[in-house]
């Protein structure tokens, strides 16, 4: 099975994100970049380092039946031509609950090679208990 090209880092993060969701793991790797610097850093875990480990750790993530709903806002973008990164706030939902979770943070890498762009790192983690200082409104500034 050939992987799809992927022509923007957008469609990487929509394929990454509706994978997520599917709990596919086959379309969840076709969307990684096959280099063995990759990194995953699943919430309140470990740093995962290689294509080999972070296949694992999401065969153990959708091992557990759990369907999530995510939805992004607030992203801001670092972009150049071979490499993109989105930091966005991840507002996820369990299917078949009610309950409303804090957003996660979440850093999304991508990088463009031969065969199109591919997703080189993802970072998620939980949002501190305090609001963000300056709100929704505040200002997307990378620095």
């Amino acid at each position: 099975m050939s992987k799809p090209i992927f022509t923007s880092a957008a469609d990487v993060e929509a394929a990454f994100y509706e994978a997520l969701a599917k709990g596919d793991l086959d379309g969840m790797m076709a969307l990684w970049s096959e280099d063995d610097e990759v990194v995953c850093v699943h919430p309140d875990s470990a740093r995962v380092v290689g294509l080999s480990a972070v296949r694992e750790s999401w065969r153990q993530l959708f091992a557990g039946g759990t369907r999530l709903r995510v939805r992004i806002s607030q992203q801001v973008v670092s972009a150049n031509m071979l490499l993109t990164v989105h930091n966005v706030l991840e507002h996820v939902a369990v299917e078949g609950e009610d309950r409303l979770y804090p957003p996660m943070i979440a850093t999304n890498v991508y990088a463009r090679g031969a065969l199109g762009w591919r997703m080189v790192m993802h970072h998620a983690s939980a949002t501190p208990e305090a609001a963000p200082v300056g709100g929704q409104d505040a200002p997307r500034v990378v620095h």
